[in-house]
């Protein structure tokens, strides 16, 4: 926090690797998840009850006076309803409830008059115009100044809306009405009517105008995930019997067909026998909390506990992971949900077992995350490598969880049970409740599902009796789970094969398909699949449901093709190789700072050099590295930095390998450029043999490379690591004297051979499976004139305009194609099967140039979010089965 405000106050947050605020028009756009920021010093309001937990009541008191004094709510600027609501809106409410409290224990804050909810009641009617829809539901964002469909708002033209995204609002709104007695902020029915009333699920996305659901898959995560928190917590709150009933429906339907224990897989509204997706996101990592607040505790634990297992593989949860437990989204932001599930869990049980979870989450965040301005979001959890990019929800959430985790009652200053958390752990009072009530209509109108009474709990459950009096009880749940992830198990048998029983062999899966059997082609007539030979060898399958023998023949045949589409991608990537990362050792980095490198197809292969290539870096001469090197003496065993361009990668290879170079680093020339926002780029070699070539080469992009360059500048001998991952900090510097500063709380110097021992033992294979890797590039460097190029691709696995259609290449099939030159970079294709979402194209303004000999002013930050894997969802938006 103190960080945040020194080098980033008053932006919304701070970018901890360039240690400086991120200011919305000042950044290059990273499209939708800037829409949470709005000029109104976004981290600080969102971090205001934080402090008060960790019983930093002078810094928040000074926080609210500078709240006070400097934000403008009235600012001309398009944010997210949603966003805005959580974390402004709740923040401002959170730090007035503590607000209060503190000021009748009569020590602090006697001077405050409610200004906090003040400034709270200001932004909520400047959020409703958003609400503004023949349905009531918001729309998604909305102009601080000039509301949704005023001429200069810029935005009111959209038509959808996540789920989520309307329904997380009742709580924020119900307690500012009960604030202030202003009742017009308290409403939410229009989800819980469009529900699919067979299944009782919710779609993804809604039509805000008609109410119809634009995407018709639903799960337990992104897109959803909060709808179902706030209707059970807006019960405990409001005391509303509906909400409960509500939740319980909902609840109910989730686990007759959401849940697949332990996992938690996304299904069809229409269809709930049918999965929608071999995936799950990380957002789902919160339902098991929400699972204890019901008093649901076995399933709680069972996914919890496979989450567990998936954060001790790769440090962090992945944005995303596949059923068998692979990478399908690198990136980790931080978030904070599943240190919320483990606070909640330890509540409800009182196992040690969940302390020692904690404690394994800050080690992985001291290790991994920290930088020397904060804590930087993992741009790919499996190389190490950083984004420059700290969220508000960081400090608001990840900090409160694990401290509460860790807390003894005497450690806090109130207590924590007179409160309940928002979605973003604010904290709002249960006194709220009997405290300026509305009259509610009991709905009349609706019928509810018949459901078990032991659904319909009138009370939330006491966590002192939820347990038997067995201390092995919560144990016993885990232990069968323990070798779940390193194991590696296949995805369970759906539903629909359960119900063969011994009857019907199970379905044909992708994997074991062979266009050669007979048999095989028979079973995929039945499920209305056709088998299509194209003239350059592969076959294209399509499937036709109302051909198939059977609604149950149909729907294995949808499986089938999903799983075939994603088998095309996964056969796609194997042809390329994963990132490489780049850490910087020395004084002041010490390698904290990661960044993410392309490979080459030349030179070691720094998968299988566990130990990686040490040592200071230095530029060569001539820069390009195209002639023999005039400063060998400067050069010799050191790492070259050369700048990309004007002859081929292998050449510049062989020409400092000569000079003594014991390694390479090629920074790309496009000013601007980044990882963040490029696929990864890979050195493809010169169409000779280049088994002369013995040392690693990895490339930069121009953002990454001018972070050493810079370094260099600065600190003149800078020392870095290249390798396949990141090493952690104990490994690196094992057995070297190290400054006590940079050690983590838990590293202790004696004990540092034993922690890296540790470390070791617990790293992930180097050797990930090819169909983790990011998209990538091969490309050639081109003299001028022209020169060779090759690439690695293989044609869209979808035909145009087919979205039920999957083309796999037979055996004889060459797997390399023809890629794309240097000067012609295309976007890689991504079908409903591909691994990694489509990086959004990102323009920036480039300010300042980078010169070798010049001053270099900050440099750009290019930050790219994860587009909605939307496309993963055409072949099911149809809905034809």
């Amino acid at each position: 926090f103190c960080s945040q405000q020194e080098h980033a106050y008053p932006a919304d947050e701070l970018m901890p690797l360039t240690c400086r605020g991120r200011v919305r028009g000042q950044e290059p756009s990273r499209g939708d998840v800037d829409d949470a920021l709005g000029k109104f010093s976004l981290t600080l309001i969102d971090t205001l009850d934080t402090l008060v937990v960790l019983n930093k009541t002078k810094e928040f008191e000074e926080a609210v006076k500078k709240v006070i004094k400097d934000v403008n709510l009235d600012n001309d600027i398009v944010v997210s309803v949603f966003e805005t609501n959580i974390r402004v809106l709740g923040g401002l409410l959170g730090g007035h409830s503590v607000a209060i409290m503190l000021k009748e224990k009569g020590e602090y804050m006697q001077w405050y008059n409610g200004e906090l909810l003040h400034m709270a009641k200001e932004l909520g009617y400047k959020l409703l115009p958003a609400f503004n829809t023949t349905s009531g539901l918001p729309y998604p964002r909305v102009n601080l100044k000039f509301g949704v469909r005023h001429p200069e708002a810029r935005t009111g033209t959209e038509s959808d809306t996540c789920t989520a995204c309307a329904g997380t609002l009742i709580l924020e709104f119900a307690a500012l009405s009960r604030f202030t007695g202003t009742s017009i902020f308290e409403a939410l029915d229009f989800i819980w009517e469009k529900r699919q009333r067979s299944s009782n699920l919710v779609g993804v996305t809604i039509n805000i105008h008609t109410g119809d659901w634009v995407r018709k898959d639903s799960g337990v995560g992104a897109g959803i995930d909060s709808y179902y928190e706030y209707l059970l917590k807006a019960y405990v709150l409001l005391g509303d019997d509906s909400f409960l009933e509500r939740f319980n429906t909902h609840y109910d339907a989730i686990m007759r067909y959401i849940s697949q224990p332990p996992l938690l897989l996304d299904v069809h509204i229409h269809k709930p026998m049918l999965n929608a997706r071999t995936w799950m996101d990380s957002l789902l990592a919160f339902f098991p909390g929400l699972q204890v607040l019901k008093g649901d505790i076995r399933p709680a634990i069972e996914t919890h506990e496979m989450l567990y297992q998936v954060i001790k593989k790769h440090n962090f949860l992945p944005e995303a992971f596949t059923t068998d437990f692979r990478v399908h989204w690198a990136q980790h932001p931080l978030r904070p949900e599943f240190a919320e599930s483990t606070y909640f869990l330890y509540k409800a049980t009182g196992d040690p077992y969940y302390l020692e979870v904690g404690k394994t989450l800050i080690e992985n965040l001291n290790k991994y995350a920290r930088v020397p301005c904060g804590f930087a979001a993992m741009k790919d959890v499996r190389t190490g490598s950083h984004e420059d990019r700290m969220d508000s929800f960081f400090l608001a959430e990840m900090f409160k969880y694990l401290y509460l985790l860790f807390a003894d009652k005497e450690d806090m200053i109130f207590d924590i049970e007179d409160y309940i958390f928002t979605t973003e752990a604010h904290l709002l009072p249960l006194w709220l409740s009997t405290t300026n009530q509305t009259i509610s209509k009991k709905n009349t109108s609706t019928e509810y599902t018949e459901l078990d009474d032991s659904n319909f709990d009138w009370t939330c459950p006491n966590t002192q009796i939820l347990f038997p009096n067995d201390p092995m009880f919560a144990q016993s749940i885990r232990e069968p789970l323990k070798n779940v992830v390193d194991k590696s198990c296949p995805r369970g048998i759906s539903r629909a094969e359960e119900s063969l029983g011994s009857g019907p062999k199970p379905p044909l899966r992708a994997r074991d398909f062979m266009a050669s059997n007979p048999e095989h082609l028979e079973i995929l007539k039945k499920m209305g699949v056709s088998l299509i030979h194209l003239k350059d060898g592969r076959v294209q399958l399509v499937q036709h449901a109302v051909q198939a023998a059977s609604s149950l023949d149909a729907e294995d045949g949808l499986r089938f093709m999903q799983e075939m589409i994603e088998l095309s991608s996964q056969q796609q990537k194997e042809q390329q190789l994963p990132p490489r990362a780049v850490q910087i050792v020395s004084h002041p980095f010490f390698g904290r700072v990661v960044l993410t490198a392309g490979p080459a197809q030349f030179g070691m292969d720094l998968s299988k050099h566990k130990a990686g290539t040490r040592g200071f870096v230095a530029t060569i001469k001539p820069y390009n590295g195209c002639s023999e090197i005039t400063n060998p003496e400067a050069v010799k065993e050191k790492i070259a930095l050369m700048q990309r361009g004007q002859c081929m990668f292998a050449e510049k290879a062989r020409n400092i390998q000569k000079a003594g170079a014991i390694g390479g680093i090629v920074i790309d020339d496009n000013e601007g450029s980044s990882s963040d926002t490029a696929p990864l780029f890979q050195m493809a070699g010169d169409g000779k043999n280049t088994d002369d070539i013995t040392i690693p080469m990895l490339f930069l992009f121009n953002k990454e490379g001018n972070i050493i360059l810079d370094a260099i500048r600065e600190y003149e001998a800078v020392e870095v690591l290249l390798s396949d991952k990141a090493k952690d900090r104990a490994t690196i510097f094992k057995g070297k004297m190290i400054p006590n500063y940079i050690i983590d709380s838990n590293l202790e110097m004696e004990n540092m051979d034993q922690k890296s021992s540790e470390n070791d033992s617990h790293k992930p294979n180097s050797e990930e499976a090819p169909s983790e890797s990011q998209d990538a590039e091969a490309v050639s460097e081109e003299p001028e004139g022209g020169g060779e190029s090759s690439g690695v691709g293989d044609p869209d696995p979808l035909s145009p305009g087919s979205t039920d259609s999957a083309t796999v290449p037979m055996a004889d099939e060459d797997p390399h194609a023809s890629g794309p030159t240097e000067g012609s970079a295309p976007e890689p294709a991504c079908s409903p099967g591909d691994s990694q979402p489509q990086e959004q194209n990102t323009q920036t303004e480039a300010n300042s140039k980078a010169h070798w000999d010049g001053k270099v002013q900050p440099m750009e930050s290019i930050l790219a979010d994860w587009n909605e894997d939307i496309e993963a969802f055409e072949m099911m938006e149809k809905d034809e089965l």
